[in-house]
């Protein structure tokens, strides 16, 4: 019942609006400040407080300098070494042995270091508390201000 009442409310302050927006009479005059005035010799000049033109944007485009950051030898072509070099030191830096192979161990550094962080105990599984510690943190606005789930459900 309340969405209603508050949905024909909300309709009736917008016909309202609309209403008091479209049949006002516009003031006279401008609304912008008075443009400064310079004294050059005797007559008074209107200064330009804004330059007259609006400034350059970077020659470079994002994609320009993408490619440039590619093109290490600057001959206006990215050969396939160029385009995989970030790969390269990619896998270089899972690589730890630096034997030319990838093991499964090194590529799944990360998550193993992770878990052994979280398992505390050292006892090689980890309990529900030691699992809770390996979610991922969010980045963002926090739900801080958010009812808890129980709130809700008792109010509805």
């Amino acid at each position: 019942m309340w969405r209603y009442l508050a949905g024909a409310i909300a309709v009736i302050a917008v016909i309202v609006a609309g209403f008091m927006m479209f049949s006002g009479t516009a003031r006279p005059g401008t609304l912008l400040p008075a443009q400064p005035v310079s004294q050059v010799g005797e007559a008074a000049v209107a200064r330009d407080p804004l330059p007259d033109a609006a400034p350059e944007a970077t020659e470079k485009t994002r994609e320009q300098k993408r490619f440039d950051r590619y093109d290490k030898d600057r001959d206006a072509k990215i050969t396939r070494d160029e385009y995989l070099v970030q790969r390269r030191k990619a896998y270089a830096r899972l690589d730890v042995n630096n034997d030319g192979t990838l093991s499964f161990d090194e590529w799944a550094v990360k998550a193993t270091t992770k878990f052994a962080e979280a398992d505390r105990d050292r006892s090689g599984a980890m309990t529900a508390p030691e699992f809770a510690t390996t979610s991922v943190k969010r980045k963002g606005p926090s739900r801080a201000k958010c009812p808890p789930a129980q709130a809700v459900a008792e109010e509805g």
